[in-house]
């Protein structure tokens, strides 16, 4: 146990209304402290809200209930191996701190009421070759919550445009054959997969209707939904809409004592104690170009449109810190622009069967079924792969469609090329059109077998269980491109609202200053802040279970308590 008390404050400013910012508002409420929430949008949750609302966390207690075994040495080792490529971003105290605490974290949580936790059931780690790699018992989520229970609040929270919201993860692992794709529309063939990810469109801010169950809230929005609703229930917390921080106060001591917003009546000063909980930067352009490297024609992003790195300026405003790690390490996927959502779309199409990822050579160069390696291949900077390229068969399209276009259905006009062979797509697309049939002629003979030689595709638990094809044999996410006609399209890169680079802080949640020295009075948590506690590594959770950790840190400490581990 840390018996070391630090001295309690009186007010609170929190910078940012999603699931970290409201969890650091509940816990520090909880412990007597006059909190106020700034929010820059007209809406809570988030990117949070947006999420699958998956929080990682090992040698959690939920898996002890459970009867499952893990040890905080398995989580260690996992995490130290999948970011072993590039050791000198991850900070190991902090590491040590964030594996330490999140358990003892999450039970709080659920110990105060704020959250009631449920496995998500038979999902493995990312990375299942990873030593300390667990097949499941790692991944946490809500139990299923009314959304009644927000009141006038419920219409003021994101609903995720990108999640079957309503249904549990043991649901739609179960059902797995009438699931809704990226852009809302149903998927009813034979062969439709159990998706984790891309699903229903809620373009009016609700839920799908389930009969008996009044407004159920699953997934992102049912895990910031249950922390919300214990929020409301303190009148020590008040949460402002509409008022976007401009300017962090700082004295002649350098500590900041507050903050300065534009309020919709004006400009107005909230003095206290600061923590930024703003996420990241995917929606402002020249930061995504300084920190990821990509311009708009190959980036977008799924996460809402008030996330453009508010955080990340205020800090470097008073001499913060920022932290750029690696584009090959950032949590994004290869999508396109759409109608529905916030504007962009990823889905499992490019891991279903009968379908593969080219550059411009018309060569493979990935594991085009696996997100980590797609990024970290096509973003080498020693050997770059943009543009980068979907082609798939009639096979893909009869079976799977593509975004809200149904299986069989007519791709939207401009969005996919066609031909009748191969050669002629390349042409089209503008990539090698005989290279591009040799690569599809070597793919298809393996993919024949069940295995992928040059890159390994369908070898990843989490994919396969996560975003293949179950009824596909012999591999879910293996299957010839050899049935015309033959379709293509340029890929994009779209960021989920994690972007890695960020807000240089402590194991505690400090933010440091260009010296690495603490900033007296300001805190950063969530995905504002930089990923050195896990480096360059990453696994779907990670965010929201470090997010919850560096809540449950920070208001324990500026409540004056122990952080108990």
């Amino acid at each position: 146990m840390d018996t070391q008390l630090k001295r309690k404050i009186d007010t609170l400013v929190v910078v940012g209304a999603g699931l970290s910012g409201i969890a650091t508002a509940l816990g520090a409420a909880m412990n007597g402290l006059k909190v106020v929430v700034l929010e820059s949008s007209d809406m809570v949750g988030g990117a949070a809200a947006f999420s699958g609302g998956q929080v990682w966390v090992g040698d959690n207690h939920v898996a002890r209930r459970e009867g499952l075994t893990d040890t905080p040495e398995l989580a260690e080792q996992y995490v130290r191996h999948i970011a072993h490529d590039h050791p000198e971003y991850l900070d190991d105290a902090a590491m040590h701190r964030w594996l330490k605490v999140s358990p003892v974290a999450v039970k709080y949580w659920e110990d105060v009421g704020a959250i009631r936790w449920t496995l998500i059931p038979g999902l493995a780690d990312y990375h299942n070759e990873a030593p300390g790699a667990q097949p499941a018992g790692r991944y946490l989520t809500n139990e299923l919550i009314d959304g009644t229970a927000l009141g006038s609040w419920r219409e003021k929270m994101r609903v995720s445009p990108y999640f079957p919201v309503g249904t549990t993860y043991a649901e739609m692992f179960l059902k797995g054959r009438r699931m809704t794709n990226v852009d809302g529309k149903e998927s009813t063939g034979e062969s439709a997969a159990v998706q984790g990810f891309g699903m229903p469109e809620n373009p009016d801010n609700k839920t799908r209707p389930t009969a008996g169950k009044g407004d159920p809230l699953t997934f992102g929005p049912g895990v910031f939904g249950s922390f919300l609703a214990k929020a409301l229930q303190y009148d020590n917390i008040e949460i402002l809409l509409q008022h976007p921080v401009t300017e962090l106060l700082r004295g002649a001591d350098s500590k900041v004592h507050g903050v300065r917003a534009q309020g919709p009546q004006g400009v107005v000063e909230f003095l206290g104690t600061v923590v930024l909980a703003t996420s990241t930067y995917d929606w402002d352009p020249e930061l995504v170009q300084e920190l990821v490297g990509l311009g708009p024609e190959d980036f977008g992003s799924v996460a809402p449109r008030s996330i453009k790195g508010d955080g990340i300026r205020l800090v470097r405003a008073i001499g913060g810190a920022v932290v750029k790690l690696p584009a090959t390490c950032i949590p994004m996927l290869p999508g396109w622009k759409t109608d529905a959502g916030v504007g962009y779309a990823y889905g499992p199409d490019y891991a279903m069967p009968h379908a593969i990822i080219v550059d411009r050579t018309g060569k493979r160069y990935c594991d085009d079924s696996y997100w980590v390696d797609i990024v970290a291949r096509t973003m080498n900077p020693e050997d770059k792969h943009l543009p980068f390229y979907l082609v798939f068969d009639e096979q893909h399209h009869r079976k799977y469609g593509l975004g809200a276009t149904p299986p069989g259905g007519q791709y939207p006009e401009g969005m996919v090329e066609s031909a009748a062979t191969l050669e002629e797509l390349g042409t089209k697309l503008g990539i090698d059109g005989a290279q591009l049939q040799k690569t599809a002629a070597r793919f298809s003979e393996s993919a024949l077998q069940g295995h992928d030689p040059d890159f390994g595709r369908g070898t990843v638990d989490y994919i396969r269980r996560f975003a293949g094809d179950p009824s596909h044999k012999p591999n879910p996410v293996l299957g010839a491109i050899d049935t015309a006609p033959f379709f293509g399209f340029r890929l994009r890169f779209v960021g989920t609202g994690i972007g890695s680079s960020g807000i240089h802080i402590d194991g505690d949640g400090h933010v440091l200053d260009t010296q690495g020295q603490a900033i007296p009075g300001l805190y950063a948590v969530g995905s504002c802040a930089a990923y050195t506690t896990m480096g360059t590594g990453y696994n779907s959770g990670f965010a929201l279970g470090r997010g919850l950790t560096q809540a449950y840190q920070v208001s324990r400490e500026l409540a004056g308590l122990a952080v108990m581990s």
